[in-house]
């Protein structure tokens, strides 16, 4: 009889690469059944309870659907951070880590108040709480089903952060948000429609597309409306940090220099690809 992970990876590949369907595979035992290396490499496919071959099943059956291993296992790590995630609800990115960590160096020490606009699961409010505790963190998203899994992840890691329901591109700012934050982060909605072609099923099939795409003839919507609201909303010499389509950077640091923006930077990620815009109000 095989090992059970020979047999789960063997069952994967039909729908995986090899590579794939093995990494898959070490993550579904070890994370998701929660066995031990001695029961993954030696155990028998026989050697599992009733309950335990339900469970497998089911794992195996949303994974054939292409349905992303993060929501099957319902969680996923983040800034080294582990956060639940659902149907509904962004994946977070490694490239997402690198603009907290650069916010994260560039804040260090200060008593500061930051806004993350349209926060999905809440990695970047909660992550960059965990690592400037003294910093005060609010964040907002237009979707119910974000921010319940939000304020959940932010209960389960301890982190004091103020939610709201707020959509963006309608946001009229009042007295009492202007001139309120220091830092204003936001990873919007940025891939083109037509870029959907190029895009893997699991992404397509199964996350919220209102929390990935825009029109292409309104790409830069969430750009401008966020800076826009920066100028209110940010306190002088406030910094304003962007998640960005790599197609895009050198129009939204036009569009950021024209709403009289200033020390605007565009910053490459680990895959050398236009990633990350900062500038200062």
């Amino acid at each position: 009889m095989q090992s059970l992970l020979r047999s789960l990876t063997q069952t994967l590949a039909s729908c995986y690469s090899p590579k794939e369907a093995s990494s898959i595979a070490k993550i579904v035992l070890f994370e998701g059944m929660g066995f031990s290396t001695v029961r993954v490499y030696s155990g028998k496919d026989n050697d599992l309870s009733d309950m335990e071959y339900k469970k497998l099943q089911k794992i195996i059956s949303r994974l054939l659907d292409f349905e992303p291993l993060q929501y099957v296992l319902g969680s996923t790590v983040f800034c080294n951070l582990s956060l639940k995630v659902a149907p509904g609800v962004l994946i977070p990115r490694p490239e997402t880590e690198e603009l907290v960590n650069l916010i994260i160096r560039d804040n260090a020490g200060r008593e500061s108040r930051m806004l993350d606009m349209g926060t999905g699961s809440g990695c970047i409010a909660i992550a960059l709480k965990k690592a400037l505790p003294k910093v005060l963190v609010e964040a907002w998203d237009i979707s119910t089903k974000a921010l319940l899994q939000a304020q959940e992840n932010a209960s389960l890691l301890g982190t004091d952060i103020s939610f709201r329901q707020i959509d963006l591109l309608q946001m009229q700012p009042t007295d009492d948000f202007i001139e309120k934050y220091d830092v204003l982060v936001s990873n919007p909605p940025y891939v083109l429609f037509s870029e959907q072609k190029e895009m893997d099923s699991q992404v397509l099939n199964w996350e919220p597309s209102e929390a990935l795409f825009v029109p292409d003839e309104d790409a830069l919507r969430f750009y401008l409306c966020i800076a826009k609201l920066g100028r209110k909303m940010l306190r002088k010499r406030g910094l304003l940090y962007f998640e960005i389509n790599q197609r895009f950077g050198a129009e939204i640091i036009e569009l950021l220099e024209r709403l009289g923006y200033t020390h605007t930077q565009l910053i490459k990620d680990q895959f050398l690809n236009d990633r990350i815009i900062k500038a200062e109000r």
